[in-house]
């Protein structure tokens, strides 16, 4: 765990909270050049203070606007990137969409890796040891990707929506290590960890349990270790592997399949595709193609 990251350039999202934060912080001491993105300007500004990181990104992450927008303000202000820590995430009791009129939980937890990841490729291409790390969860092996309604539009579940986002991010992990050989991409399940992560869902009964989770789940600094081992380690990692306790763990059947994968990356394609596009059109091009509801 004690990777030297010395003049690494390393870019965390979702940064000014709980495993994100410590992720930011552990690889800021271990010598990396960290930028912190968040969505709240002064807590950003915040926590580049507090964790020593060379800068910050602010955006909503929600907005793909805003991503590729965060994107491009990174690339133009540091220009150079070797590890990128896709952190961000949520979960949401009731069914919310964003202003580009997408649902949250697709649009935070999935799209905006995507599209973040996509949008830095090019500075990713020029490290000689490029990283992405994605910051999936257990959640995933309930997760099935419905295809044909991705953005949960009939018969809302806040965990069928969630579940589904966190099997995104493996089969995005797994495709990207296979699109992108040269790059070591992988995904991991942090723990149950008490980061005030669904407070978001306004005090409904979901945010009531969770404040009763977090009594027995583990510190953001255990719950950040598998991401910032991912990040710094010396050692080999399995590119396309999922992780958990910074080991190499089983993943739901579903996360394996290949040609889930490719289907989800096309379906994301047409998402990212467009700078405002027409959801419903997109769903109906993707069903005829694909052919299938889920995966």
């Amino acid at each position: 765990m004690n990777g030297d990251m010395s003049g690494r350039a390393v870019l965390v999202s979702g940064a000014t909270g709980g495993i994100g934060l410590v992720t930011a912080r552990e690889l800021a001491r271990r010598g990396a050049q960290v930028v912190v993105m968040g969505r709240d300007p002064q807590k950003t500004e915040r926590v580049m203070a507090e964790t020593g990181a060379a800068g910050s990104v602010v955006a909503d992450l929600g907005e793909l606007a805003q991503v590729r927008r965060a994107a491009a303000e990174y690339r133009e202000r540091f220009g150079r990137l070797d590890v990128l820590v896709n952190n961000a995430g949520a979960i949401f009791e009731r069914r919310r969409e964003t202003r580009e009129g997408v649902e949250m939980t697709w649009a935070l937890n999935h799209l905006a890796p995507f599209v973040l990841t996509h949008e830095l490729l090019g500075l990713l291409r020029a490290s000689p040891q490029a990283r992405v790390v994605t910051v999936a969860s257990a959640a995933h092996h309930f997760g099935r990707i419905r295809f044909g309604d991705p953005e949960f539009r009939q018969g809302y579940s806040a965990w069928g929506a969630y579940g589904q986002s966190k099997l995104a991010n493996v089969l995005f992990a797994r495709e990207l290590a296979r699109r992108e050989p040269w790059l070591t991409s992988t995904s991991l399940h942090p723990g149950m960890v008490a980061s005030g992560f669904a407070h978001n869902t306004q005090g409904g009964r979901m945010s009531r349990l969770y404040r009763l989770v977090d009594r027995f789940a583990v510190s953001p600094e255990e719950g950040a270790q598998t991401s910032i081992y991912l990040a710094s380690t010396p050692d080999a990692v399995i590119s396309g592997a999922y992780y958990a306790k910074s080991r190499p763990a089983p993943m739901n059947p579903r996360a394996g399949d290949d040609g889930a994968a490719a289907r989800l990356w096309t379906l994301s394609e047409e998402y990212a595709g467009r700078d405002a596009p027409t959801w419903p059109e997109v769903l109906r091009e993707v069903r005829r193609l694909t052919g299938g509801e889920g995966a």
